[in-house]
């Protein structure tokens, strides 16, 4: 059972959380095992686990990025070990060598200037990103071609978490930089 079976939504990247949240604490009503103190061990023990199921769904359904990750893993795009194994798009790493450059260049000689470059760099190419995929995301499953769909939220997914790994790289310097600004 998949969690959006288990909340009995349909499968889609986008999920009306308001709704999601009510059918939460439902759930945690009906499935805390203090509410079957009094039931036999088989049935507390399957009311914890109800309870367990209800946290991971909903922790999983209602952030976004795991959101994401989960669709696309229970519809076999990720390939076991992460997403570090899968092939990234040529075109997209050959955009990134300039921002890489950028970051070697930063960590053998810190600049401010640079810095703030490939800062602003990076959030322009995250939000041109979000833009292009976002209309997907909101039709998801219900397009004329939702194989196609997932396949092009796989490519998004993957380059968002790239870009990531960048940002992560990228706030090494971030005490330079608030000291540069002094």
């Amino acid at each position: 059972m998949t969690y959006f079976e288990f909340y009995d939504i349909p499968i889609s990247f986008q999920v009306d959380e308001p709704a999601l949240r009510r059918i939460f604490y439902q759930n945690s009503k009906k499935y805390h095992p203090d509410f079957h103190t009094l039931a036999d061990d088989p049935k507390q023990a399957e009311m914890l686990e109800m309870a367990t199921l209800n946290n991971e769904a909903y922790q999983t359904l209602s952030d976004p990025d795991r959101r994401m990750r989960y669709v696309l893993n229970i519809n076999g795009l990720l390939k076991t070990g992460g997403e570090g194994k899968q092939e990234m798009p040529r075109e997209f790493l050959l955009d990134m060598m300039d921002i890489n450059e950028s970051l070697l260049e930063l960590e053998l000689d810190f600049d401010p200037e640079r810095y703030k470059q490939v800062q602003n760099a990076l959030e322009l190419l995250e939000k041109e990103l979000l833009a292009a995929i976002q209309p997907v995301l909101e039709t998801y499953p219900n397009s004329p071609n939702p194989a196609a769909d997932l396949r092009a939220v796989l490519e998004f997914f993957l380059k968002k978490r790239y870009l990531l790994r960048i940002r992560e790289n990228l706030s090494k310097f971030a005490p330079q930089a608030g000291m540069a600004e002094w």
